[in-house]
């Protein structure tokens, strides 16, 4: 590697006296770094990642312990003081993370010097080492990376966006009952629950939901098959039962390309020792794969969730049934919920998983029944445990509920800081994101999140709602080619899924832009299931595009009179297209009427789409200058979608694409789409969600 040129040494040299200058202070970050270099967060990131190749979090951590290293050979402080001076607050968690760096503990510090003076760390990263070569083994090391990451890159390229499969990723398959007693089932479980839920606490790891697990339940498959489905490096299996009052539980972790068993144990404890157990479980996985356990991370793996043993039992029971999913089971979930707390009414778990219980069984409902028992649960798992990802969590299916979505989002944006590996919140998350808080990259992020930890789902529908999901985001942020192989994923998993095919229409037709080839694609969509009105809008759409009005005005007009006969409030979006199609056929009165429900719809618009809405109905009602201006106010947003770019083509700007002013704004919307697109790609690359 060549020496760094006398512009990134004087950067370097500044950024990380600033970091030793507040190397004491554990809450020193990425933030108050960016802050102290007056950088944005995202050009600090670029840039320190540019010039050495590591994340800011990375660079400080090196800073501290390089630091640390310094006052372990020259001062007479004992390890915890040091530990505390150089900004890490657990002194276990310095002795980890100091060991990964440096291949041996800081106790051991003076002896290695005198065995190995000045011995440099054994971590592959890059350390900032400004004004020097580097040495012939760093450079055949780094030529290794390059080559093995070559090799590595061509045989995972089969897929444009396939996942890598990361070297601590694991998941835990169903624990097996070994008991005679089947009543005890719901205990096994319960520890197979737990086991899981603490390990997707610990961020170091990627932990596929249970849901992929279940599948595999009473598979045949063996380990290198589940692993290749799954894409993990382990798996964890277990088994158990309940003697009396002692609880006995074998569990082994496997090596998953190999079928190797790394180790094994059987667990004996009093029921009464139930949370140390579990808690004992995580540890000692974590330890075996060498996952570093944070010290927040491990306060809340610790936290028991109740004192009263009695009351946890119910609670098992009642869990056992709600993630069975039917509304009978969650029925049935309820009395056990209820008399959880009534035995311990401070048990913040209980009160927040039956709050998700009455919004599962509202969710498809019309009438709301379970409004007040949502709100009032979750407002109790907060007071009792507001660190608590199932409290912020169920908090958020309140406003769901009452469709605040904007309201949802820190709570569960802060559920996924306490769970990073949550399916369930990443799946709300990406939902807001790609309908009710439009933001194409965020969507984006979390779809491909959601597929990383449902590798493979419980059946081949749900996994096409997966990959369905994934290429629909991934359009919207312009990898059009990428969108297409994950639509006919989706479509392979199940060809009758009623949204895939739909949906590759649109992504055919932003690859090839062929309006007349959407047309008739899409009429064969529509044909599979003539009563589907989303597709019938859909026909009315892209022959509104080929400025066929005829044919648009005939599929619109028995849209809206199906919708006015149903007293359905939906689709008001495409409400100013109808109108124009009605007024080309002469119906004027009528396309008024359309005009007006238009406005309505934008005027109360929350989302980022509202002044780009509000430029299309002006400009069809012939103001040209409001048109402008309102298009002009948009073109300074951000995360908006692919479609948005096709607008010169629409007819609904035909009245004011000519406007020098409209050219412009269209001409600032795809320089920024584009390189936005460039920063998606990068950002999730350095994710490892590309």
């Amino acid at each position: 590697m060549p020496e760094l040129r006398p512009v990134e040494n004087e950067f370097l040299s500044l950024i990380t006296s600033v970091i030793a200058e507040n190397v004491s202070n554990e809450q020193f970050g990425v933030s108050e770094l960016a802050d102290k270099m007056n950088m944005s967060r995202s050009n600090l990131l670029r840039k320190v990642k540019k010039e050495t190749k590591l994340s800011v979090s990375q660079l400080i951590s090196q800073v501290r312990l390089k630091h640390a290293m310094d006052l372990l050979r020259s001062s007479s402080f004992n390890v915890s003081e040091i530990s505390h001076r150089v900004g890490f607050s657990s002194t276990s968690y310095f002795i980890k993370c100091f060991r990964e760096y440096y291949g041996y503990p800081p106790g051991e510090v003076g002896k290695r010097d005198l065995e190995e003076p000045q011995a440099e760390p054994v971590a592959l990263s890059p350390v900032i080492k400004t004004g020097r070569k580097w040495n012939l083994l760093i450079l055949m090391a780094t030529g290794f990376v390059i080559v093995t990451t070559a090799v590595l890159f061509i045989y995972y390229s089969v897929s444009p966006f396939r996942l890598s499969r990361l070297e601590k990723s694991i998941a835990v398959l169903p624990f097996k009952n070994d008991s005679n007693d089947s009543t005890n089932v719901y205990l096994i479980n319960g520890l197979m629950e737990a086991t899981l839920n603490n390990l997707q606490q610990i961020k170091d790891l990627k932990v596929i939901s249970r849901t992929s697990a279940e599948k595999y339940r009473s598979t045949s498959k063996s380990i290198p098959e589940m692993a290749k489905e799954l894409n993990v490096s382990y798996f964890v299996e277990g088994s158990g039962q309940k003697i009396g009052n002692k609880i006995v539980l074998n569990i082994q972790l496997i090596e998953a390309a190999s079928d190797k068993h790394l180790w094994a144990r059987q667990y004996r404890r009093q029921s009464s020792d139930i949370f140390e157990l579990q808690q004992e479980i995580a540890k000692n996985i974590a330890d075996e794969i060498q996952a570093i356990i944070t010290p927040d991370e491990k306060k809340r793996i610790e936290k028991k969730p109740t004192e009263n043993l009695e009351a946890y039992d119910s609670f098992l029971k009642g869990i056992n049934l709600f993630y069975k999913g039917s509304n009978e089971s969650l029925n049935k979930s309820i009395p056990y919920f209820k008399k959880s707390l009534e035995l311990d009414n401070e048990f913040a778990l209980a009160y927040a998983e039956l709050a998700m219980v009455y919004y599962y069984l509202d969710a498809f409902q019309t009438e709301k029944k379970y409004e007040v028992e949502i709100n009032s649960n979750a407002d109790k798992a907060l007071l009792f445990d507001s660190k608590m990802a199932e409290s912020l969590v169920a908090k958020a299916m309140y406003y769901m509920t009452k469709k605040e979505y904007q309201q949802a989002v820190p709570y569960l944006e802060k559920a996924l800081a306490y769970n990073p590996n949550s399916s369930l919140v990443i799946h709300f998350l990406s939902e807001v994101y790609n309908i009710y808080n439009p933001d194409a990259a965020l969507y984006l992020k979390y779809a491909l999140k959601g597929l990383q930890l449902d590798a493979a789902s419980q059946d081949s529908s749900s996994a096409s709602y997966t990959y369905l999901h994934v290429s629909n985001a991934l359009v919207q942020s312009g990898f059009i080619d990428e969108a297409l192989v994950y639509a006919d994923k989706s479509l392979a998993f199940n060809p009758k899924n009623p949204f895939s095919g739909y949906l590759r229409v649109f992504v055919l037709f932003a690859k090839d832009k062929d309006v007349t080839m959407a047309k008739t694609r899409m009429l064969r969509e529509l044909a599979k299931d003539t009563t589907r009105l989303d597709v019938m809008v859909a026909v009315g759409e892209v022959c509104f595009l080929d400025r066929d009005f005829k044919e648009s005005y005939r599929h619109f007009s028995k849209f809206a009179e199906i919708r006015n006969e149903k007293k359905l409030d939906v689709l008001r979006n495409e409400d100013i297209k109808i109108g124009i199609a009605f007024r080309k056929m002469g119906q004027y009165v009528k396309a008024e009427e359309f005009f007006k429900t238009f406005k309505n719809y934008a005027d109360n618009d929350k989302s980022i789409y509202k002044d780009m809405n509000l430029a299309i109905y002006y400009a069809n009602v012939g103001d040209t200058e409001k048109a402008l201006h309102h298009l002009e106010l948009f073109s300074k947003k951000d995360n908006y979608q692919y479609w948005v770019l096709l607008l010169p083509n629409d007819p609904t700007a035909d009245p004011i694409k000519d406007q020098p002013r409209f050219k412009k704004a269209m001409e600032d919307l795809g320089s920024k789409f584009w390189k936005r697109h460039d920063e998606i790609k990068e950002t999730l690359k350095n994710q490892g969600l590309l």
